[in-house]
This record gives C-alpha cells, sequence and structure tokens, in this order.
C-alpha cells in the first residue's frame, strides 16, 4: 500500500464515495439507510463538510481508486453539542482487512487536533468486529448498546455506542 494516499474529498469523488456508500446500504445493516442515493443526492451530504473545521470527509485513495472514507460530523443539531463529533468510516469491500480504516482515522484524528472538538463518538450496528477493533484501536471506548433500534434486511438491529476524549 506504498501508493495509498489520504486526503480531503475532491467533488470528482462524489461518484466512488456514492458507490462505495450504496453498497453497505443495499447489502449490509451497518447503515441504517435503505434505499441507494443518487451522486445528485448525496451532493448536500458532501456539500457540509470542509477541508479546516470540526467536519470533515477524508479520502483513502490508491490512483484513482477510492479505497475508503472517514467523516467527522455534527453529533447533533443542537448548539451544544458543537464540540462532539461523530466519526465513521467506510471501506471499499475490495480494500478490507488492508489497514484503510486505520490510515484514515489517523489523519482524521491528527485533523481535528487543532480543532475546538471535546469528544468523538461512533455508532456501530452489531456485530461488527472489525469496526469495534478499529474503534478500540483509537482509544474509544464502550458508552451503552440501543437494542433493537434499527429494522433493516427482515430484522431489528442492535447499535453499540463509544466513544474518546479528542485533545
Amino acid at each position: 500500500m506504498d501508493n495509498l494516499v489520504v486526503r480531503p474529498g475532491r467533488a470528482e469523488d462524489l461518484a466512488a464515495l456514492t458507490d462505495l456508500y450504496n453498497h453497505y446500504v443495499v447489502h449490509t445493516a451497518i447503515t441504517f439507510d435503505i434505499e441507494p442515493f443518487s451522486i445528485e443526492a448525496r451532493a448536500d451530504w458532501f456539500a457540509h463538510y470542509r477541508s479546516d473545521g470540526p467536519h470533515r470527509l477524508l479520502v483513502a485513495s490508491t490512483g484513482d481508486t477510492v479505497a475508503g472514507y472517514a467523516t467527522s460530523s455534527p453529533f447533533r443539531q443542537k448548539a451544544a453539542y458543537a464540540t462532539t463529533v461523530e466519526t465513521s468510516v467506510y471501506c471499499h469491500p475490495d480494500w478490507k482487512g488492508r489497514g484503510i480504516g486505520s490510515a484514515l482515522y489517523t489523519e482524521l484524528f491528527a485533523a481535528l487536533a487543532g480543532e475546538d472538538v471535546r469528544r468523538a463518538c461512533a455508532g456501530i450496528t452489531l456485530p461488527n468486529e472489525a469496526s469495534i477493533a478499529l474503534h478500540r484501536k483509537f482509544g474509544f471506548h464502550d458508552v451503552g448498546v440501543h437494542t433493537e433500534v434499527g429494522r433493516k434486511l427482515g430484522q431489528f438491529w442492535d447499535v453499540l455506542m463509544l466513544e474518546r476524549p479528542l485533545p
């Protein structure tokens, strides 16, 4: 993976990011979205990320291939939550287990270190041992489980909630 680059997302990534996310929408319960997105529908999602500030979108790429992405998004919409972000990582199915998530989180947390952010939170649909291991590697700890909060693919799913302090 010598040619792996982690960088801010660019407009030309939107189609690949949408395809990657739609894989998880259609085939898994990792996200609770149920219907695939068009590129146009994901444009609003993409537009709220910046190259500075607490809300980032980082892309891991190898040449022209988007291998994964990580985000830090608003935790909740109320103003008092402004110093908390919700983080997530999505890896292209062909690139799982190759350190993409670790590379993305390393860069994301380095970028957030200078921002006015105190806490990062994450929610993981259970079971997902790989995601749990990644988050624990980066200092997240369990804060609880929401049971049967999502219904997708004909069943109910639990979500493990994690958090970590930020410097």
